[in-house]
């Protein structure tokens, strides 16, 4: 099982608390998660990811063990720790301007 906390208005959205817990099929990536979590989840279609081109939403980061996986390609493997559910998943909403 993977934990993947998402920030407040994705939250809202879904209307689950601070952490949701989803499964995982085959390799652990951002790519296995985002689609596990939006099947889960579908009003989160389309709101971490681009619709037609599946890339990451501006102003999302991802993080996995203090690690910014962000411009990760959408299929390297996530941590251990997060694959086993010990870490979650930190979807973040970042802050532009000086």
């Amino acid at each position: 099982m993977i934990r993947v906390v998402l920030p407040g208005h994705l939250r809202a959205l879904a209307r689950v608390s601070a952490e949701v817990q989803i499964d995982v099929k085959g390799p652990v990536t951002q790519r296995s998660v985002l689609d596990a979590l939006e099947a889960q989840y579908p009003m989160l279609r389309g709101t971490i990811r681009d619709h037609v081109t599946q890339e990451r939403r501006p102003f999302l980061r991802f993080f996995a063990c203090e690690e910014d996986y962000s411009l990760e390609p959408p299929d390297t493997p996530l941590p251990e720790a997060v694959a086993s559910g010990a870490e979650p998943l930190l979807i973040i909403g970042a802050i532009a301007g000086g």
